[in-house]
């Protein structure tokens, strides 16, 4: 039985309720009546249950898809304006023991190129990362007891942290690696990490076993409560997503919705983020191997209605989509992106080393992060290396709240044009400077408080002096 308060897989991913969900949707797609009611209430800016929007995704209607658009570019307006924050997967160890058939890092894969990180390359791998003025990562890993123990994860995230080169700092470490016991999420949390993200991959259990039919990874229960035991652990900013393209998209996108629901049932804290990754080429996987690939138009009406589902949570997406792609999404509610990722092993201090046998999955973006800024602020975005609220301790049910109810713009907009300021003063190259100053100077006038516009312009200052790390 359904049961979004219960603490079982298949009690809050229930296949049953997921199964009437998708038929309730094609019954009522076309009725015109509750789309318009469920727009009415999505237009509220409190979300939409995995019914409602499962009603919309299932509605072909051009004119409702056209609104479903504006809608969405309205509300991440609304609760994240024009900001986008910056961030870049550093890739520690692909050792892996599972045997994902869709992941080139699985067991049986010989001729992989496997490397672990030593603490002495994580130090040129992350210098590296600065000197592109980076301030947030997200640390990945295989699962290996062995090779990757949580003993390692920690002692990186000491050494990422402790990392200060020229003005360079990384100043938040997400996680992104296996599901794991409290104990272990309460190390992760006393580590200081940023948020823990851990992808489903898949909610149709039955997919999902056969897609992972060895290693750890295959106890479905366990990975699918992973996020109840971060919770437990103390870890109150948690990312969910799933790898489109394994199961067919809208089973999928109710089982998300439904996730989130679940954690906001029962923690009072909803995802901090949401990914929607699909399927990539890589290293002995052809994505033509899985025939639940989805259109551009498809991606696009998703992220809009996660938005709009989902109105308080970040949205990521990733350098595995194209430039042209991630334009048409930015719209519709992105607020976090990558730029100049590398999925290899050590790709980011020696670029030029073929580490291509041992990406996770090829990057369609290829962008350098100084290119990645520049379009995003001639796109009217103002490019985020923000890190405050962590590190001000808005996490969890604090920062959901300030989120919800709008107001975390009013730290947020400041805070953005700073990090950029630290930017154009430290990394970026002439015309970017010159295209950022004139944005900082057009945003500063946007901020409402005047006195925050006046502190935020003598800090923008000061720090063309040489002074770093201001925040609100």
């Amino acid at each position: 039985m359904y049961n979004v308060n219960s603490l079982k897989a298949e009690e809050f991913i229930s296949d049953e309720e997921i199964q009437e969900t998708l038929v309730y949707a094609d019954q009522n797609c076309d009725n015109m009546e509750l789309v318009d009611a469920i727009m009415e209430k999505a237009r509220k800016r409190k979300g939409l249950n995995h019914r409602e929007a499962s009603v919309l995704l299932a509605c072909q209607n051009e004119d409702k898809i056209k609104e479903i658009y504006e809608l969405a570019n309205q509300i991440k307006n609304d609760f994240y304006g024009n900001r986008i924050v910056i961030f870049a997967p550093l890739y520690l160890s692909n050792y892996c023991v599972n045997g994902c058939l869709y992941c080139p890092y699985h067991l049986k894969n010989k001729h992989i190129a496997r490397k672990k990180l030593t603490q002495e390359e994580i130090v040129k791998e992350v210098t590296a990362l600065q000197d592109m003025g980076h301030k947030r990562l997200a640390i990945e890993a295989g699962e290996d007891p062995e090779n990757n123990p949580i003993e390692y994860i920690l002692e990186c995230i000491q050494t990422i942290y402790r990392i200060k080169h020229k003005n360079g700092a990384i100043r938040r470490v997400n996680v992104n690696i296996a599901a794991t016991t409290v104990e272990n999420y309460r190390l992760l949390h006393d580590a200081g990490i940023g948020t823990y993200i851990l992808f489903q991959e898949t909610y149709h259990k039955e997919s999902y076993e056969r897609l992972h039919p060895t290693g750890p990874k295959h106890d479905y229960a366990y990975h699918t409560e992973a996020m109840d035991r971060a919770m437990e652990g103390g870890i109150d900013d948690v990312g969910l997503g799933v790898l489109f393209g394994l199961e067919l998209y809208r089973y999928e996108f109710a089982g998300l919705l439904m996730h989130a629901e679940h954690l906001e049932a029962v923690h009072g804290v909803g995802p901090h983020t949401i990914s929607v990754p699909r399927v990539k080429p890589a290293d002995d996987i052809n994505p033509d191997d899985f025939d639940n690939g989805i259109s551009d138009d498809i991606f696009a009406k998703i992220c809009a209605l996660i938005r709009i589902s989902v109105p308080y949570t970040g949205m990521i997406i990733s350098t595995r989509e194209s430039q042209q792609l991630r334009e048409k999404v930015l719209p519709l509610g992105v607020s976090q992106i990558s730029g100049a990722s590398r999925t290899s092993v050590g790709g980011y201090a020696d670029p030029e080393q073929d580490n291509s046998t041992s990406e996770q999955f090829d990057v369609s973006d290829k962008r350098s992060l100084d290119e990645v800024i520049n379009w995003l602020m001639r796109l009217g975005y103002i490019p985020s290396f923000c890190t405050a609220c962590y590190r001000e301790g808005r996490t969890g049910d604090r920062f959901m709240t300030l989120c919800k109810n709008m107001q975390i713009l009013n730290c947020c907009h400041p805070n953005a044009l700073m990090t950029l300021k630290e930017y154009l003063e430290d990394y970026a190259s002439e015309d970017t400077k010159i295209l950022g100053m004139k944005l900082i100077e057009q945003e500063l006038e946007k901020i409402p408080n005047p006195k925050v516009r006046e502190r935020a312009a003598a800090n923008i200052h000061d720090i063309e002096g040489g002074e770093r790390d201001f925040r609100f």
